[in-house]
């Protein structure tokens, strides 16, 4: 099978076009077409010689993501289930609110470590997606939908920094001018706290958004919740982020997960408040949403309303993010990339 040409740079698109004596023009050309002008084939590249679109025709392939299914959400969220070329699946979440419309990108088909409330790792893990699937998750939300995309958060399937490579490809060419134009600022990336990964991505010189899937803030708990934890405990976490910060990164937030009667006691507020407080980072909590045949319940609104509190006494600052998409399972840790 030839090579998806979405897989590619634009460094890397405009040398293969020298290689055939085509002047560096060409590669802004087919960079509008793949990614701003809409195109969904290469006889599309109009303003090509049909002998240049027959040649990259020939050269590469241009396989637009299936979808396989959508829902919607009464709250206006929508998944998308999408089959990759060679039969696993993922899922993508668009997430409309006020005037920001954002996409919720996977990574990985399944994922590898296995946090105890989330659905993704439940089913295995199957490969990494390459650049161009990750791109297209974009281009194929953005054209159904037919509206202007605000803001992508990498908090989908799989862990984006174990699938570092692609992730840092796919990011590039969101954020370049000459491909979809997104703001660095306007993209975030979420980890379970791969600490080699973080370590790499404060080296990316782009000012992009890093968040910190924390869940619980002392080992033994994390350890329980996120297996990651074993191998990078607090510690090696923490260094990692202060590092990151001081090498000029943006500050930090901390993805919590609220679940009844694990993490959401007074001393799990306190210690999270610690550790948010040493890295100067804001803290988003969110209550747990069900999936099935875990063994966790979702804490009262009140809960998370006390557990909320504790931390902004404590000087730090805290968002309770509203789950949206529970009802098709498409809130955070929903994601399990399963047809029917």
């Amino acid at each position: 099978m030839t090579q998806d040409i979405r897989d590619l740079s634009f460094e890397e698109l405009r040398a293969a076009l020298a290689s055939w004596g085509e002047p560096p023009f060409r590669a802004e050309q087919i960079f509008a077409w793949l990614y701003r002008k809409r195109a969904d084939s290469f006889d599309g590249f109009t303003d090509l010689s049909r002998a240049l679109r027959e040649k990259l025709a020939v050269a590469f392939s241009f396989r637009p993501l299936e979808a396989l299914e959508v829902r919607t959400s009464i709250d206006g969220t929508s998944k998308t289930l999408f089959r990759l070329a060679d039969g696993p699946f993922i899922e993508t979440v668009y997430i409309p609110s006020g005037e920001r419309r954002t996409v919720c990108l996977s990574t990985q088909a399944g994922c590898k470590f296995a946090c105890a409330f989330c659905a993704s790792g439940r089913g295995g893990f199957h490969r990494d997606l390459t650049p161009g699937e990750i791109l297209g998750q974009v281009l194929s939300l953005r054209d159904s939908l037919k509206v202007e995309l605000t803001n992508l958060v990498f908090m989908g399937m799989g862990e984006p920094l174990d699938n570092f490579e692609n992730v840092e490809r796919a990011i590039r060419v969101l954020n370049d001018p000459r491909g979809f134009g997104f703001a660095a600022r306007r993209i975030t990336v979420s980890t379970s706290g791969l600490v080699p990964g973080i370590e790499r991505f404060g080296k990316i010189d782009l000012q992009i958004n890093l968040s910190i899937s924390v869940h619980a803030a002392d080992d033994e708990a994390r350890s329980r919740l996120m297996p990651i934890n074993r191998r990078y405990p607090l510690a090696a976490l923490t260094e990692a982020c202060a590092n990151y910060l001081g090498a000029g990164g943006r500050k930090l937030t901390f993805e919590y997960v609220l679940l009844k009667g694990v993490n959401d006691r007074t001393s799990d507020a306190e210690r999270l408040a610690r550790l948010a407080r040493r890295l100067r980072a804001k803290v988003n909590l969110i209550a747990f949403s069900p999936v099935a045949g875990l063994p966790f319940e979702r804490p009262e609104r009140a809960a998370v309303g006390d557990f909320a509190r504790r931390l902004k006494n404590r000087g730090i600052q805290v968002t309770v993010r509203n789950s949206k998409g529970s009802d098709i399972q498409a809130a955070c840790g929903q994601l399990a990339g399963n047809p029917g």
